[in-house]
């Protein structure tokens, strides 16, 4: 069913895909994709695809925070969720489906505890629970909590209301980022 709909997807939104990727090339420049290894089922790594919405790293033009990189326009594609339709390559690949917990940083790996490894016994989403209770804003302790209740949980009604809730927190923009971040705050075991 993932295949499907993100054929289906990239199909019908292929005018909208279109039009964002001449956006950041003309606001933010090439390369248009932000590609970065993430591990998915079972820790295996994949190359997740978004839309870029940060200017690269260079410390001579003061470029080196989230929030000195982060575009006007790059706040935008991020809080309508657009940044994110690249992904729907992954997901028809194979690499993700349209709901589950999201793919984090390969550096997490060796930081989970056993209980929130559990996140990777099935394949990262797009959305999932963590993204409609909050997106960015929720901690990490709750946020994997989420991630851990989806994986024991999971079932096609469950997908059906994650989608549709997703539909509202995309459109009232809530939780994009972490307080006092751009993004979200790096996690680690430390307090």
């Amino acid at each position: 069913m993932d295949a499907v709909g993100a054929c289906a997807a990239l199909l019908l939104l292929s005018p909208l895909i279109l039009v964002t990727a001449l956006a950041v090339l003309v606001t933010i420049g090439r390369p248009l994709l932000f590609i970065q290894p993430r591990p998915g089922r079972d820790g295996r790594v994949f190359y997740l695809r978004k839309f870029r919405s940060m200017r690269p790293v260079d410390p001579e033009r003061g470029w080196v925070t989230d929030e000195q990189r982060l575009t006007r326009f790059g706040k935008i594609l991020r809080s309508t969720s657009l940044d994110e339709l690249p992904s729907l390559w992954n997901v028809l690949r194979g690499d993700m489906s349209f709901v589950g917990p999201r793919p984090l940083l390969v550096e997490y790996l060796d930081h989970y505890t056993l209980e929130q490894s559990r996140r990777h016994e099935v394949r990262p989403g797009i959305t999932g629970l963590a993204q409609i209770n909050g997106r960015n804003s929720v901690d990490w302790e709750e946020r994997f909590a989420l991630d851990v209740r989806y994986v024991a949980s999971r079932r096609f009604t469950l997908d059906a209301r994650i989608l549709l809730a997703t539909v509202r927190a995309v459109l009232i923009r809530e939780g994009i980022s972490a307080e006092g971040h751009a993004t979200m705050r790096k996690f680690s075991r430390e307090p």
